[in-house]
This record gives C-alpha cells, sequence and structure tokens, in this order.
C-alpha cells in the first residue's frame, strides 16, 4: 500500500497505533481534536491534518479509533462525501454492534467500503505493536485491511460480517470482565482464610483456576510484578473502558433476550466502581472494592 492512510482519533490508542504504520513505512496524515494528542502524533511522524476532512482528502485508507458509536457516526456524516470512492473505512473503536452495521451502511450508501475492527491489548499493546483485531466485514476488505493490521498488532481475525468485530470484542471483555471479579473475590475469600496471595497463586495458576485475570493482570501486589497491582492500579485498561464495555455487552444481551445473569451483574458491578472513584484505575482494582465491601480495609 503505498497510499496515504488518514488516521483519526490519535489518543492514548490511536496515538502509538498510528506510530507502529509509520514505523512499518506507510505514511500516515492524522487528526484529533486535542491539540497535544496531535503534537505527540506529529513528534512520531504523523503528517499533522487541522480537520478530520482535510485528513480524509486523496487518503487510500480511513482509519478511526473514538470513544463511543455516537462519535463515529457523527465523524462519518462528516467525512463519508468528502473521500474518493472506494476508500477503505476501518474503524478500530469498541462501539455498539447496531452502530457498527449502520457505519458499513452509511458508507457503502457513499460509495465507500468499510470494516468494523476493534481491539484487545490495551494501552501496553498499542505501543508493542501486540493488539489482537477482531474484524467484521468482506473477506476482500479485510485482505486488504490486513497489512496494516499486521503493522500494528500481533493478530488479526476475520469474525464475519459487519459487526461481528465489534459482537466477539464484547464477547471477550465480557469474559474477561467477569473472570477478573471472580478472581478478585477468590484472592479476598483467601484472606479471609489465611492463605497468603503466593500461595493461592501458586495453585490456581497451575491448575483448573488459570486464567489471564490470574496469571497476567493478577489483581492483588506480589505474584505477578508486572501487573497493574504492583503498580498502584495503573492502567493498563482502565475500568472506565471496562464498564463501557460490559455495557454494550449487558445491551447486546438484553436485546438478544439471552439469559446473562453473570455478565449483567458485571456490567453493574464495574459501573459502580468506575463511578466510585475507579474510572481512572486498572479494572483489577475492583479487588478493593470487593475487600471494602467485605468489611476490610485497603
Amino acid at each position: 500500500m503505498s497510499g496515504i492512510v488518514a488516521f483519526i482519533g490519535l489518543g492514548h490508542m490511536g496515538g502509538p497505533m498510528a506510530a507502529n504504520l509509520i514505523k512499518a513505512g506507510h505514511r500516515v496524515r492524522g487528526h484529533d481534536l486535542d491539540a497535544k494528542a496531535l503534537k505527540n502524533a506529529t513528534g512520531a511522524g504523523v503528517e499533522p491534518a487541522g480537520s478530520a476532512e482535510e485528513a480524509v482528502r486523496d487518503a487510500e485508507v480511513v482509519i478511526t479509533m473514538l470513544p463511543a458509536g455516537r462519535h463515529v457516526l457523527g465523524l462519518y456524516g462528516e467525512i463519508l462525501g468528502l473521500a474518493r470512492p472506494g476508500t477503505l473505512f476501518i474503524d478500530c473503536s469498541t462501539i455498539d454492534v447496531a452502530d457498527a452495521r449502520t457505519a458499513h451502511e452509511r458508507a457503502a450508501a457513499a460509495g465507500m467500503r468499510a470494516l468494523d475492527a476493534p481491539v484487545s491489548g490495551g494501552v501496553v499493546g498499542a505501543e508493542a505493536a501486540t493488539l489482537t483485531f477482531m474484524a467484521g466485514g468482506g473477506e476482500e476488505e479485510f485482505a486488504e485491511a490486513r497489512p496494516l493490521l499486521e503493522a500494528m498488532g500481533k493478530k488479526a481475525v476475520h469474525c464475519g460480517g459487519s459487526g461481528a468485530g465489534q459482537a466477539a470484542k464484547i464477547c471477550n471483555n465480557m469474559i474477561l470482565g467477569i473472570s477478573m471479579i471472580a478472581v478478585s473475590e477468590a484472592f479476598v475469600l483467601g484472606e479471609s482464610l489465611g492463605l497468603s496471595h503466593q500461595a493461592l497463586y501458586d495453585v490456581a495458576s497451575t491448575a483448573s483456576g488459570q486464567c489471564w485475570a490470574l496469571s497476567v493482570n493478577c489483581p492483588v501486589p506480589g505474584p505477578v510484578p508486572t501487573s497493574p497491582a504492583d503498580h498502584d492500579y495503573r492502567p493498563g485498561f482502565a475500568a472506565s473502558l471496562m464498564a463501557k464495555d460490559l455495557g454494550l455487552a449487558a445491551n447486546a444481551a438484553r436485546a438478544g433476550g439471552v439469559h446473562a445473569q453473570l455478565g449483567l451483574r458485571a456490567a453493574e458491578l464495574y459501573a459502580a466502581f468506575a463511578e466510585g472513584g475507579g474510572a481512572g484505575k486498572d479494572f483489577s482494582g475492583i479487588v478493593r472494592t470487593i475487600r471494602e465491601r467485605s468489611g476490610e480495609r485497603t
């Protein structure tokens, strides 16, 4: 791919992703409403654009990384009519499945092509180019996007048609949110029974309780020195983002009539955690809430 890649949304995730495209030899023109984010991206080699409209003109591919579906759909309303016919739009935001499908429909109506490609891996993965992309859309669009996705991550999976990438993302994060709560409850239960964190970790990490929430993102300090728990729960993956993703999963479960009791309860717990001051902490910090509600002090 020799043309321009427009990248809109250059924050904590988008900035490093754009920088990795440049490292892979791509020409990137970017825009962000935050002047500091745009300046940081410019320092990494991104060609700054004064507006999203300016960024997409003559671009071969347009990548977006935005907070919510309303931002994606609002932006598409502004830029779809300005891009070259046939431009590939890749949305890496995590948004509602219905919004993703609407974005596909609007892109097609404007003569464009689209892919929803949310990511897993957080800021660390964005910086290290180790993200996993879950893509929804046509096979041709995925094949064209794949070199770009692989420049920004370690794995790209074509999950199916429009919205399938978002569906995979919210299902994955429902598993993650539930498992982090389960691991956290187990550690607090262990504390009440006089079991050390290390002992529980040594058993569970090599037994049937093993999972990513335990072995990589352990919610208590000590057993995994690289986990956010050993760094005052600095994210990682912020609790506000987990609350958002679980909210999307809960909405989808309700709409589909799915009996997802644990998923719905996890969404409630993370919403309360984020609203109660944990929004800027790693999502593993929910262990503190569980401990406090168990009569313990952090």
